[in-house]
């Protein structure tokens, strides 16, 4: 199950999980940093964020549940788990945002787009520790219980 390098070293789990959760995510933020482009003319900054954040975290998360993690957990309560990260990833692209508007009030597309998409980096670290660790974390097989004498004296 682990990934090799060109030299033959094995990969650690964590980090060829860390790899396709960039590549998934990576390209799933830059998705997201082109339709803000786009919805940032006709809604207010903060609403297309909002919007932009829960649709692609809702792809991104199906996507690491299949892709980074190979999980079996999917549905709507693995989205419901990965729901914290949503308002933190939003927060904090946001506040970068509002930040940076703070700082220079007509800054260029470039600008713009370098501070959204380093916030967006910095918030999917954190995403990944949670979904590593929480959301899609390996769950311990709970064990048949034992059956005892009378247990089998009964069943016979």
């Amino acid at each position: 199950m682990s990934t090799r390098t060109h030299k033959s070293r094995p990969l650690r789990p964590t980090t060829g999980a860390f790899v396709r959760f960039v590549v998934c995510g990576g390209g799933v933020g830059l998705a997201s940093s082109g339709v803000l482009l786009l919805l940032h003319g006709r809604m207010p900054l903060a609403a297309a964020n909002a919007l932009v954040t829960v649709v692609s975290t809702l792809i991104a998360t199906e996507l690491h549940g299949r892709v980074s993690f190979r999980s079996e957990r999917g549905g709507w309560g693995v989205h419901l788990q990965s729901g914290l990260t949503v308002l933190v990833s939003y927060a904090f692209t946001t506040g970068a945002l509002l930040g940076l508007y703070a700082v220079r009030p007509a800054p260029s597309v470039l600008t713009e787009q370098a501070v959204y998409l380093s916030a967006s980096a910095l918030a999917g670290i954190g995403r990944f520790a949670v979904l590593r660790l929480v959301v899609f974390a390996e769950r311990p097989v709970a064990a048949a219980p034992a059956l005892r004498r009378t247990a089998v004296a009964v069943a016979a």
